[in-house]
């Protein structure tokens, strides 16, 4: 008689494991890095500023691990200082050129304005494209270099045309532009022989952030037509609250913007492939807004010092000119106005970096950090086998990009 052999059932293969992306950097270090940056910024007039960016992007990149391995950032100040040359080889003779264009034939100079801004346009989406073309031949980790191909006008061109949708549809169009764009350029990322793609869709992120989209509408409503209204029934008790609108409009908008950007960063993480590799971003809606209202408040700080510096220097130029504080910027009145303006000048200067100092901090820093530590990657072991391929991108691209003030991580 056959006996039946039962096997038993054999237990379920356990779920890969998740690696955690973390950011260990010191934030003391960091700022001592661009408040020194800061400074020869300013000894440097401005050009030092390419091996600051080197520098911040050294700092950011080490101390971010992913599975307890760091990346490594290889560009260099002296590569984007030469890009940036060959950007304003090419920038300058276009701006001349419409500038005596304009002198030639002034009463068509508005309608000339509009093809200018369209080819800056472009040439600003191409070298959105090109700039991160160039940070991901820069970016190493585990001994595989990040690469990247397409075409940075083929990229410019899609941005234009969703661009055309955005007013008709009063931005409502903005999550499908962002997800193809985003589409087109992750499909031409690569991880050595790995292929980057995007699962992001328009539909998600319009489902996470739609109501971000009424706020903004009511907001605008209330902060352009309110007072109109109010004016118009002065009579009525609801005029007197037109300030209070106004106010809560503007107070308002560091809330939804800080909103909006979690959830876009959210959406825009959890959507990245590298072959069977993806990530996934944890960021709660609220987590960004604390920052922005910091900045905020570090604005008006040194705002209010400004003034009070302009103030300053103002009654000791009055005093030693013998002039009063009134007149020192009067018509004619060199005398007291030079020493005025060449310290308003300084002041100025001494804001913008301070500013900067703020912004690099905060809106770059502390928002790394935030974006690194809330993501996880999975199905990482499938970067085992992967082949070390492509070749560097020269740094042209971010010299248009900082040419045209685009910034980027």
């Amino acid at each position: 008689m056959n006996q039946m052999i039962v096997v038993p059932p054999q237990p379920a293969s356990p779920p890969l494991p998740t690696k955690l992306v973390s950011f260990s950097g010191d934030r003391a270090e960091f700022s001592q890095l661009v408040r020194r940056g800061a400074l020869l910024e300013l000894v440097t007039v401005g050009f030092y500023r390419f091996w600051l960016a080197t520098d911040i992007r050294r700092h950011l990149w080490s101390n971010t691990a992913i599975d307890g391995d760091a990346a490594e950032y290889t560009g260099r100040g002296r590569e984007l200082l030469i890009g940036f040359l060959f950007a304003l080889a090419i920038l300058v003779p276009i701006y001349l050129a419409y500038f005596l264009i304009g002198l030639e034939v002034e009463r068509f100079k508005a309608f000339a304005s509009f093809p200018l801004f369209l080819f800056f346009y472009l040439f600003g989406q191409f070298a959105i494209y090109r700039a991160r073309r160039y940070r991901l031949t820069r970016t190493v980790w585990r001994g595989v270099r990040f690469w990247m191909d397409g075409s940075g006008w083929a990229y410019a061109g899609r941005a234009a045309l969703w661009g055309l949708m955005m007013i008709p549809t009063l931005g409502l169009i903005l999550p499908w532009r962002e997800a193809a764009l985003e589409r087109y350029k992750m499909q031409h990322c690569h991880y050595g022989d790995l292929q980057g793609s995007f699962a992001g869709t328009g539909k998600e992120f319009f489902k996470r952030g739609w109501w971000l989209w009424l706020l903004v509408v009511a907001v605008i409503f209330g902060i352009a037509m309110f007072p109109a209204v109010a004016v118009k029934f002065r009579a009525y008790p609801v005029a007197k609250f037109a300030p209070l609108v106004s106010l809560a409009g503007f107070v308002s908008l560091p809330f939804i913007y800080g909103a909006f950007k979690a959830v876009e960063w959210r959406w825009w993480i959890s959507g990245i492939r590298f072959g069977e590799v993806r990530f996934e971003a944890s960021l709660a809606r609220g987590a960004l807004i604390g920052l922005y209202w910091k900045v905020i408040g570090w604005f008006v700080l040194i705002a209010v010092s400004f003034g009070g510096y302009l103030f300053a220097s103002a009654c000791i130029i009055a005093r030693i000119s013998h002039v009063p504080v009134a007149q020192l910027f009067t018509q004619g009145n060199l005398h007291g106005g030079i020493p005025m303006l060449v310290l308003s000048g300084v002041g100025y200067l001494a804001f913008i970096l301070v500013m900067n100092v703020v912004l690099r901090v905060y809106l770059l820093r502390d928002l790394w950090e935030r974006l690194a530590n809330s993501t996880t990657v999975h199905q990482i072991e499938a970067i085992d086998s992967v082949s070390a391929r492509g070749d560097l991108a020269s740094a042209l691209g971010e010299g248009f990009a900082d040419g045209l003030d685009i910034v980027g991580f």
